[in-house]
C-alpha cells in the first residue's frame, strides 16, 4: 500500500506545483518559444480578467508576455495553423469600459512586456518627412511626449488621458481637445509595424499594405497588433494659456465654440491650440482646489440651481518664451465678442506638460480615496451639428438634468470630419461639423446598472429621434448592430477581416464577428 499512498501524493504536489507556477509549462501542446511566455497564475488571470470598465469579467485561458514583435507573430501563427486555435486579444492598459481588450477561455497578450522605453521610442528630427518619433504599440503617450519634450518637440494630437498605449488609442481613433485642428491621432501617422490574423509581421503606410495600413487605424484589435507606429511631430510650446468661460445658453455655447474653431488651422500659428467644452451641474461645497476661484464660486453655484446646467468652454494658447511678451494680447483677440457670463473668465497659467497630464492629477487624488478602480459605465456619441438642440432637449435637459447625473465628467465640443481620413476603419457622422457627446459616468459596484440603464435611455432617444448618433469606443451585442454601425464601410471592413484575420481569432471582446 505504500507505493500507491506515494504516487498520489506525488501527484498531488504536481498539481500544486502547476496551480502556483509562474508559467504555464503544460496543459497545451505548445512550441517552448511559446509556454516559456505564458502564464495562468491565479493573480495574472484576475488582472487580465477585467478593464477599466469593471463591469466585464471574462477570464482567459493565459497571458502571453511577449519581448519583441516576433514572439506576437509567432504565437499568432501558431494558434492560425492549430486545429483547435484559440482567440487572442492584445491589451494595452486595458482602458476598455466594456470588455473590448478581454477574452473566454482565450490568450491575452500582455502588450506592456515588450519592453522599457530604450530603443522603442526614437526620434528623428533630420529626415525629409520632417520630425517623428517611431514608437512601440505597447508604450504610453506620456512617455512618447517626455521622449519628444527632451528634443523640443510633441506630438500634434493628443487624447485627454496621457496614460493609455499608441496602439490602443490608434485602434479607436483617439480624440481630443486637439482634433478640430489636426484630426484625431489616427490622422496623424506615417507608418505602423503590424501582425496581422495570419502572423504576418508587416510594415504599412498609406503606400504601401494600405488596406492594412488604413483597416489598422480605428480597426478596433480586428486585423492586427499594431507593435510600432511612425507619429509625425511638432515643435513643443512651454507654457499654456488655460481659459474657462461659463455659458448659461446652449446656443451662444455652440455658436461660440463653431467660431472659434473655424477661425483656427494648423497653419494659422497664431490660432487656438485646444478647445473642449464641458457641463456642469454641480459645484461641490467651497473648494480651494478648484479651477474656480473662492469668490466666484457661489455666483457659479447660484447660476446652477437657476438654469440647471452651466455649460463651460474650455480653451487653451500655448506659448514659449519668444512669444510670451504678445500672448495676453493675442489670446484676448481671440476671445473677443465671446457670449459667455460676465465676470466668468477664468485663467490659469501652466507647464505645457501640466496642462496635457491633467487628468493625471486627478485620478491621483481618486486613487487616493479609493474611487478610481470603480465602474465606469461610460457613453461616448458623436452627435451631428444638424441636430444639435434636439439632442440638448432630448439628453441633458430631459434625462442628465432631470436625473441629476452628476457623477462623472459630461464633454462636448465640436469636431471637423474633414481633419478625418475616410479610408481608415473609423465611423464618424456623414456632416461637415460633428460634437464629441462624452457620459463618463463612475459609479459603485451595487448601481452601475442603473447607470448603464441611463446609457439605454440616451441611445433610445437618439434612434427614435432621428439623430444619427455614431457610438465611439463603440460596444454592441449582436452583429446587425455593427452593420448597422459601419453602415457603407462594412463591405470594406468585411473584406478586411477576411484577408487580414481569416479566422477571426483577434480581438474576440469587440463582439463583432
Amino acid at each position: 500500500m505504500a507505493a500507491p499512498n506515494n504516487f498520489l501524493l506525488i501527484i498531488f504536489n504536481c498539481v500544486l506545483i502547476l496551480q502556483n507556477a509562474p508559467f504555464l509549462a503544460v496543459a497545451l501542446p505548445l512550441p517552448e518559444a511559446i509556454s516559456a511566455k505564458l502564464r495562468n497564475d491565479s493573480e495574472t488571470i484576475k488582472l487580465a480578467s477585467t478593464d477599466y470598465g469593471r463591469i466585464i469579467e471574462e477570464k482567459p485561458y493565459g497571458v502571453f508576455f511577449p519581448g519583441n514583435g516576433s514572439d506576437i507573430a509567432g504565437l499568432i501563427q501558431f494558434m492560425y495553423g492549430s486545429p483547435t486555435p484559440m482567440d487572442i486579444a492584445a491589451r494595452g492598459h486595458g482602458h476598455s469600459v466594456q470588455g473590448q481588450s478581454l477574452v473566454e477561455n482565450g490568450i491575452v497578450v500582455n502588450m506592456t512586456s515588450l519592453g522599457g522605453l530604450d530603443g522603442r521610442i526614437v526620434v528623428s528630427t533630420t529626415t525629409a518627412l520632417g520630425p517623428y518619433a517611431d514608437v512601440g504599440g505597447e508604450q504610453l503617450w506620456i512617455d512618447v511626449l517626455h521622449a519628444t519634450m527632451a528634443k523640443g518637440l510633441s506630438p500634434l494630437s493628443l487624447t485627454d488621458y496621457l496614460r493609455l498605449t499608441v496602439g490602443g488609442t490608434l485602434s479607436n481613433a483617439g480624440v481630443g481637445g486637439q482634433t478640430f485642428r489636426f484630426g484625431p491621432q489616427i490622422s496623424n501617422v506615417l507608418e505602423l509595424d503590424v501582425v496581422t490574423g495570419k502572423g504576418e509581421l508587416l510594415t504599412c503606410s498609406p503606400t504601401n499594405n494600405p488596406e492594412l495600413f488604413y483597416g489598422a487605424l480605428g480597426g478596433l484589435g480586428q486585423f492586427g497588433v499594431i507593435t510600432r507606429a511612425r507619429i509625425p511631430l511638432g515643435p513643443a510650446p512651454t507654457r499654456a494659456k488655460w481659459v474657462r468661460m461659463l455659458y448659461t445658453n446652449f446656443s451662444a455655447f455652440t455658436s461660440d465654440q463653431e467660431l472659434l474653431i473655424s477661425n483656427n488651422g494648423k497653419e494659422k500659428s497664431n490660432g487656438l491650440n485646444y478647445l473642449e467644452g464641458l457641463l456642469l451641474l454641480e459645484l461641490k461645497a467651497p473648494d480651494n482646489s478648484s479651477f474656480y476661484p473662492l469668490p466666484d464660486q457661489p455666483k457659479i453655484s447660484s447660476l446652477i440651481s437657476q438654469h440647471g446646467i452651466v455649460y463651460v468652454l474650455e480653451v487653451v494658447k500655448y506659448y514659449d518664451q519668444q512669444s510670451a511678451g504678445s500672448v495676453d494680447q493675442d489670446l484676448e483677440k481671440l476671445l473677443t465678442g465671446l457670449r459667455f457670463e460676465a465676470g466668468l473668465k477664468f485663467i490659469k497659467d501652466v507647464s505645457y506638460e501640466e496642462f496635457l497630464d491633467r487628468v493625471h492629477t486627478d485620478e491621483l487624488a481618486l486613487r487616493s480615496l479609493g474611487l478610481w478602480d470603480v465602474p465606469h459605465p461610460w457613453l461616448n456619441l458623436f452627435i451631428p451639428k444638424s441636430k444639435l438642440f434636439e439632442f440638448e432637449w432630448g439628453v441633458y435637459r430631459s434625462i442628465i438634468q432631470k436625473r441629476k447625473l452628476t457623477t462623472g465628467v459630461l464633454l462636448f465640443y465640436p469636431i471637423f470630419k474633414n481633419k478625418w481620413d475616410e479610408k481608415t476603419s473609423a465611423v464618424i457622422p456623414d456632416e461637415d461639423v460633428f460634437y464629441m457627446a462624452g457620459f463618463l459616468f463612475s459609479s459603485g459596484f451595487n448601481n452601475w446598472q442603473t447607470f448603464e440603464e441611463h446609457n439605454r435611455d440616451i441611445l433610445k432617444f437618439c434612434a427614435e429621434a432621428g439623430i444619427g448618433a455614431k457610438l465611439y469606443l463603440p460596444h454592441f451585442e449582436s452583429q446587425k448592430e455593427w452593420i448597422d454601425h459601419f453602415g457603407r464601410k462594412w463591405p470594406v471592413f468585411q473584406q478586411r477581416k477576411a484577408l487580414f484575420d481569416p479566422k477571426h481569432l483577434l480581438s474576440p471582446g469587440q463582439k463583432i464577428f
